[in-house]
Order: C-alpha cells, then structure tokens, then sequence
C-alpha cells in the first residue's frame, strides 16, 4: 500500500513510518510547516522539521515539506483569537487535526495517488460490525482518542494509526533499537504558537484588546475583585480567582467579555448536570435524545455517564450527567464514548 505518513519530528510518528516500512508498504514522509511566527515550544518547530527530514534519510523513505501558514492562521490561529475575544476556551490542536492533518492533508494525500494517511496518535482503528471503529490507544495513559474525537466514518478508512497497540515505552523501545534520532526527546505539550515566556496573554493581547474584568459572586451578586484580562479567563479556572488572606477555593462559572465581568462560585457553583452541544460529528450511525454514552470533557480525563438530549437550537444536543460534572468551558471538545463498550469513541462535539 501508498501510504503518506504525517512525521511531526517526534518519536511516535518516526516509528510509525518504521512499522510500516517493516510492514512492506510503501511509504512517503510528510511534515507541514504551520506556524511562521515567533515560538519556543509546541511541534512544527525549524527543528522538528529537521528531526522529520533526518528520521526519513535514516529509513531510507522520501520526504517533504508542506507550507500550510496561510491554511493554518485562517483554520487555527484566527479562530483561536476570535473564540477568547468572545469569551469561550478553544481547543486549538484538534481543530488543527481537523482542518490541517486530516484535512487539508488528507485531501493532499488523495490527491496524490496515496491510499492512506498515517500518524503516531496513540489510537486504533480497527474493523467493527458496521465498519471502521475509532478505538482508545493499547496505552491508556497516553491515549488521544479524544483529540481525534472529530473524525468521522468517510475519513476512517483512509487513515492508518500504526503505534495505537503499542505502549509509549515499547514506541522509545523501537526508536531505540532502530536508532532513530527521536528515540529520547520529549513529548511536545504545548500549542505550537504560543511562546512560554509570553504566554496566552502575550500571544493575544499583540492581536486583541485585553480587559479588566469584575469578578461576581455567582450567588449573591457581590463585588469580589478584579481581574486584569476577561478574554484570558476560562469556565472552570480556579488559579488567581482566590479570596485574598484565604477562603474558601473558587471557580469561574461564567465569563461575560462584553459585560467585562466573571461569574465566581464555590464548589456547588462550579458543578452543572447539563450541557449543550454544538452538532456531533460521528464516526459511525448518529446517537440521539435518549442515547447513553460516556463523556469526556478533556484530553487525559475520566470519561461520565450521561444521557443525551434535545439542545436548545437546531442540530444540538444535551448531556444530561448521571452525577454534578465540572463545568466546561464553552469551546471545549468532548468526546462521546460507548458506555457498553469505553474503548469505543461514538463522536465529539464542542461545548456551547
């Protein structure tokens, strides 16, 4: 088989291309050049393209090099601004899988006569009884099914995840054994264009005014202090929102950006048995009103019984929790599981 393999310059996709290559395919590395401006953590450095070309000359295996600036600060980086300006916490690196890596790429790859696309995420896809199944990672503590909670059943069939059945230590193990350059340098775990020493408020106060906002006691209504950015505030933040002198911990429950004003509660506050959801995508048939699944509000937490419901627009729905859940932050992914079946992800939508 052709196959077109996303090599990110780290360990994961370098022996992902490897295990294909053993596996007699024929392979093509590809690595997309997507943030032009100034940034010292993340992936898509000069340096992890560097890493990508240097593992492909080691395997022997073609490599190139695809400028998607433009794409990626129409797709990721402008929407990113735009949903803090208005108030709501985005989750950058998935609508970069959805709009550039199995997007733009993926079309890229068709286009070129490849059969597949693959990269180092740690999930599977594997056969089921109505099709190809989205599937958590052999490795629970490093699985990413939740990141790729976007993909749906027409793209399923065209991408290869070849490290899901492997744990991160048997992927270095690998990278080892072959001595691959990246068989030791660590996981990137930062957005890509987002400098550390600068930060969320560096990044978006050069693009957006930032403003103070009045911090609210969600009950009472009381005036509790201030805070310097409300674009920079996030539904269920607890950092910098404190008493001052002690207290009792709290939450931001809501953030109002036109209102300049954040909604603070204590525990009780900061727990909701709804939410609403933007439509679902699906990677198999649709799950409606009635339907029970397994929601997971963020990358690397426990998965909650819930029930869906009718949503308050057209082509929304509702998680209804079986127990009080943390609030969500507007923005955010949630990936659906199958609550007969937890390894099984049904779909992901975005918190209203």
């Amino acid at each position: 088989m052709k196959v077109m393999v996303a090599m990110s310059g780290g360990v994961d996709s370098s022996v992902a291309a490897a295990l294909l290559l053993e596996g007699g395919h024929q392979v093509v590395g590809a690595t997309l050049k997507l943030w032009g401006g100034d940034s010292d953590s993340g992936c898509c450095s000069v340096a992890d393209v560097e890493d990508a070309r240097r593992v492909a000359d080691q395997l022997g295996i073609p490599h190139h090099v695809f400028n998607l600036t433009d794409r990626f600060e129409e797709a990721v980086v402008g929407p990113y601004v735009t949903a803090h300006a208005e108030g709501r916490t985005p989750n950058p690196c998935i609508d970069c899988n959805r709009h550039l890596k199995f997007g733009t790429l993926l079309d890229r790859a068709d286009r070129l006569g490849f059969e597949a696309l693959a990269t180092g995420h740690h999930a599977r896809v594997l056969p089921g009884p109505s099709g190809r199944e989205l599937r958590r990672g052999a490795d629970r503590a490093k699985d990413q099914s939740y990141v790729l909670s976007m993909l749906t059943g027409a793209e399923l069939p065209r991408i290869l995840l070849p490290v899901g059945e492997l744990t991160k230590a048997e992927v270095r193990a690998r990278a080892a054994r072959l001595g691959l350059r990246t068989a030791t340098k660590p996981d990137s775990q930062d957005v890509c264009f987002i400098h550390s020493t600068g930060g969320r408020r560096r990044f978006l106060g050069d693009r957006i005014p930032l403003h103070p906002g009045d911090l609210l006691d969600a009950r009472t209504g009381d005036h509790l202090g201030t805070v310097p950015a409300v674009e920079l505030v996030t539904v269920g933040q607890r950092r910098g929102l404190g008493s001052p002198g002690g207290g009792p911990r709290r939450f931001a429950v809501a953030v109002d950006v036109p209102g300049r004003r954040v909604l603070v509660g204590e525990e009780a506050e900061a727990s909701a048995t709804r939410l609403d959801l933007d439509p679902p995508s699906w990677v198999d048939a649709p799950f409606g009103p009635g339907d029970r699944v397994l929601a997971q509000t963020s990358a690397h937490g426990p998965a909650s019984p819930a029930t869906l419901g009718p949503g308050g627009a057209a082509g929304t729905l509702s998680l209804d929790f079986e127990a009080p859940h943390r609030r969500v932050a507007p923005g955010q992914t949630v990936a659906l599981y199958d609550p007969l079946d937890p390894d099984r992800l049904l779909g992901g939508g975005t918190a209203r």
